[in-house]
């Protein structure tokens, strides 16, 4: 008996991205539901900061029709 081989099989980027992406997103999501269990004063946003002021200006977008925002099922897929 001889030594055989080991086959790698070749998978594109885009194949590679569809497989991966599903996989991120969902742990991604419970390690920031994680961290938000064991901290939740930490995701606090204090108006005046950038961050608080840009989560204003997407809800006003939003209100005037110019944003369109995806469900949690069109971003997670679940």
């Amino acid at each position: 008996m001889g030594t055989q081989t080991p086959v790698t099989p070749k998978v594109s980027v885009e194949e590679l991205i569809r497989i991966l992406e599903p996989l991120v997103r969902r742990v991604v999501r419970e390690e920031l539901a994680e961290f938000a269990n064991r901290q939740p004063d930490v995701l606090h946003l204090e108006p005046g900061t950038l961050l608080y002021e840009d989560m204003e200006e997407i809800l006003r977008r939003k209100q005037q029709g110019k944003i369109r925002l995806y469900t949690p099922v069109e971003v997670w897929g679940e």
